[in-house]
């Protein structure tokens, strides 16, 4: 496979952009791409402007030496049969994105000495859990009770989302009827209502990394949302993760609209309170009243408005209220052997020094020479029946763990690639640490790894542009998800907002919120018929 291929979107060029277009949008993540496929279902034309060199957010793929990984895209659940996630992937990429499903046992949680599982399907994964803490069958029930109750819990807040203002105002009574108490609690404290066994909540808060908040600080809406979502198991992308974009642009194409890379939108443009639309790094201007941004709340307002703009839509003393979430190293590994051959499962490991979360985190937080509070494993090649069509002969691995943004900041500014040997010394005493989990579990693997390359809240910050390296935008505290001002609708006139900051993270939360967007900005009953082609 050539090197250009997994480079997909149209490189911007000021020659190669239409006279004019219904609506611009600013980053090509799945909020930014659901957000302009569903408009362009409606007739619109749309740009989609990325400012890197292929499009997808943290959906993309990229290849070195003869190897190719995701970059976000570990697994995904709830594709596995008829679900609303499933028709919407299906909708978006024209039914051709197939999905592959990881081993029954898709989650393996490593907490200090002890080893539990996560089994696919509801009963399945009940009935493991009690086979695991036959002590807590009762905690077990009441703890999937809670996750039934939230679904529709859910619903209703991405609807109270989508309103608008005086809608939502007249709705709320309504809203918080439908909306349990425990939603917005933080996860640890409905969970240690039901059991006082830490392996038990330890064991249940397993997959925290997914959103990047340990039990003690995160919101148990957006646990029971990751819980609710894998419960039915893991899937990965047949082909790889890049081919979610891949499917996608296309029906942005098919109205007349685009998506570019090497596109960086140096400034939104508003003029008398009115978004007129965007400047380029470039200095060519993109003249339409409707912007969509999708690069995240703390650059829009921060970095792509200017602060008079901001300070009269009364946004600076918000956005004192939330903060970015932390950012993550991420070592990607190329070996010369199948997976099959080196006996890589299709199963996610999550290795923890011990069971309080919390406390690994924040020593690793004072200190990186401190444990890591979780290394998470994931073995991309293993799940991707097509990965050898592509890669003979090959094989890869992942590794990704937390990274606060502190220590890095002396590189801050730099160019990739040309950071200077200090942090190459720094990149490799993290790489061996790392390297010496996998050898513990897979001791198989040692003296096999042909390449590998780590990634760190630098590269995040150079290739998406997040300015603190963050992975899942703004953190998913209580706080964060009761601040009623992050909807799609802004006070700038025009100006939207797209993507997991205005409903929850990941790569399906950040789909939704594209639903949401576009839901926002046409109404209900233009947007009915595509909801009703898309869900029946």
């Amino acid at each position: 496979m050539k090197p250009s291929t997994l480079r997909i979107g149209y490189r911007y060029r000021p020659g190669r952009l239409a006279p004019e277009y219904d609506a611009l949008v600013i980053g090509s993540g799945m909020g930014g791409l659901t957000t302009a496929a569903i408009l362009s279902e409606l007739g619109w034309k749309v740009c989609v402007l990325e400012q890197h060199y292929t499009a997808g957010g943290y959906t993309h793929s990229y290849e070195r030496n003869g190897y190719e990984w995701d970059v976000g895209v570990h697994y995904i659940g709830d594709v596995g049969a008829d679900t609303r996630t499933r028709r919407m992937f299906d909708f978006l990429t024209d039914g051709k994105l197939q999905w592959a499903p990881m081993d029954q046992e898709y989650d393996r949680f490593y907490i200090g000495d002890k080893v539990y599982s996560a089994h696919a399907g509801r009963q399945e994964f009940r009935d493991n859990l009690v086979r695991q803490f036959p002590e807590e069958e009762e905690a077990i029930d009441g703890y999937l009770g809670l996750l039934k109750q939230v679904g529709g819990a859910l619903s209703m807040f991405g609807m109270g989302r989508a309103m608008k203002p005086w809608m939502r105002t007249v709705a709320t009574p309504y809203l918080r009827w439908k909306t349990p108490d425990f939603m917005f609690k933080k996860t640890y404290d409905v969970l240690s209502e039901l059991t006082d066994n830490q392996d038990l909540i330890a064991v249940i808060c397993g997959q925290w990394g997914d959103m990047g908040l340990p039990p003690k600080q995160s919101a148990f809406m957006v646990h029971s949302m990751i819980a609710r979502h894998y419960l039915y198991g893991g899937f990965y992308p047949v082909g790889g993760s890049w081919k979610i974009a891949d499917y996608i642009i296309p029906q942005i194409q098919k109205t007349g609209g685009e998506v570019f890379t090497y596109a960086n939108v140096e400034k939104i443009l508003v003029e008398k309170g009115k978004t007129v639309g965007v400047k380029m790094s470039d200095g060519h201007e993109i003249k339409c009243p409707i912007v969509v941004s999708s690069a995240g709340v703390d650059n829009t307002f921060n970095y792509l408005l200017d602060e008079a703009v901001v300070r009269d839509a009364g946004y600076q003393k918000k956005l004192k209220e939330v903060r970015p979430s932390v950012g993550h190293l991420c070592l990607y590994m190329g070996l010369k052997e199948t997976a099959e051959e080196l006996g890589l499962p299709k199963t996610n490991f999550w290795i923890y020094p011990h069971n309080d979360y919390d406390r690994a985190l924040a020593d690793f937080s004072e200190s990186d020479d401190a444990e890591f509070p979780v290394v998470y494993v994931s073995f991309p090649s293993a799940k991707d029946p097509d990965y050898l069509n592509r890669h003979p002969g090959t094989a890869t691995i992942e590794i990704v763990a937390p990274a606060p943004y502190d220590p890095y900041k002396k590189w801050k500014g730099s160019t990739w690639g040309k950071r200077g040997d200090d942090y190459e010394a720094y990149k490799a005493e993290l790489s061996e640490r790392l390297l010496r989990h996998l050898y513990d579990k897979l001791p198989q693997l040692e003296g096999k790894i042909d390449y590998f390359e780590l990634s760190t809240p630098l590269s995040t910050e150079w290739f998406s542009a997040y300015k603190h390296g963050e992975l899942y935008g703004l953190d998913h505290t209580p706080e964060r998800l009761q601040q009623e001002w992050l909807t799609p609708e802004t006070k700038i006139e025009g100006l939207w907002l797209t993507g997991q900051d205005i409903l929850t993270c990941g790569v399906t939360g950040a789909m939704m919120a594209g639903v949401l967007t576009t839901t926002a900005m046409v109404g209900m009953r233009k947007i009915s018929p595509v909801m009703k082609k898309i869900f029946g």
